[in-house]
């Protein structure tokens, strides 16, 4: 119950601090004014999509699971998560092209993370078992 609290925190945090980046960016481009609607439905749809990245991964803390079924897991509750999410807040038009291409991206975006976190910690088992062994 800890960890999920602290994830829930983290990813909560995690997706305020991107929301404010996007609106950085946005004001810095030229755009004087924001619409208070929009910025707090964008706002809260990034918080809530940074919880719902940083609780899925509790799934990869079932060392009983096999690393396929972690991921394919992990993978299917934020894909859906995120489509329901992206859909109905109007980040993604709701379009077969629409569909198509974020979820092109997703894939994408999901392989390179994915592939980042298993060779990070593949180093690290690597340079615990190198100590461990000397």
């Amino acid at each position: 119950m800890k960890t999920f609290l602290i994830r829930s925190i983290v990813g909560i945090c995690f997706g305020a601090f991107f929301s404010i980046l996007i609106t950085y960016s946005v004001i810095l481009s030229g755009q004087e004014t924001l619409d208070s609607g929009s910025f707090m439905q964008n706002s809260l749809g990034s918080m809530l999509c940074g919880w719902f990245f940083a609780v899925s991964s509790l799934i990869f803390d079932q060392h009983n699971w096999s690393l396929r079924r972690q991921t394919v897991t992990h993978f299917i509750i934020v894909i859906v998560l995120y489509f329901v999410l992206a859909f109905g807040i109007g980040w993604v038009p709701f379009t077969v092209e629409g569909f198509l291409s974020i979820l092109g991206t997703f894939v994408v975006f999901y392989l390179l993370f994915w592939l980042a976190f298993y060779f990070y910690f593949k180093n690290q088992a690597q340079k615990m078992n190198k100590e461990l062994n000397s």
